[in-house]
């Protein structure tokens, strides 16, 4: 079990993070730009620390992020959804830092962040995949071709994006 959970969200995410950790008896640390000072979530949180004047600054500045867990004795972070939860660079980050990261690997997260080779792991591991192509469709001749190959019919009709 954590010691402490460190919730890099905001808003009605890190509600629901602080929530489930009151019930599991895990202390929260929420962050918050200076907008959110007041928000319910901050207030919810066991502790709270503003980490910027702006949600840009703040939210995805992840060496902060990572700086304020280890002075606070933060065992593992929780990137909620959206912002860093899909950054690979952030979940090595953490793993660098001794803290885990409540989601994917960071070499999980980069590998399904590329569709085709998402889509390439998926089949080698026996997931069922919707006909596709696991190259990049690079042209409309391309996708008509890929399209006709998998069985769906290409309608002639004028597009105005299609038809230069």
């Amino acid at each position: 079990m954590f010691k402490k959970v460190l919730i890099a969200n905001r808003g009605e995410i890190a509600l629901r993070i602080i929530r489930a950790c009151k019930e599991l008896g895990i202390p929260t640390v929420a962050i918050y730009a200076a907008p959110d000072a007041t928000t319910l979530y901050v207030k919810k949180a066991d502790e709270a620390y503003l980490v910027g004047p702006g949600p840009i600054e703040g939210y995805l500045n992840i060496y902060r992020i990572i700086d304020l867990a280890k002075q606070k004795g933060v065992d593992a972070i929780h990137p909620g959804y959206g912002f860093l939860s899909e950054n690979a660079e952030f979940a090595r980050a953490c793993e660098e830092n001794g803290i885990t990261f409540i989601g994917p690997s960071a070499d999980a997260i980069r590998a399904m962040g590329n569709k085709v080779a998402a889509r390439k792991i998926m089949q080698a591991v026996g997931v069922p995949v919707i006909p596709g192509t696991f190259a990049p469709i690079t042209s409309v001749a391309d996708a008509r071709h890929h399209a006709k190959q998998i069985g769906h019919g290409w309608r002639r009709t004028r597009h105005p994006y299609l038809s230069r």
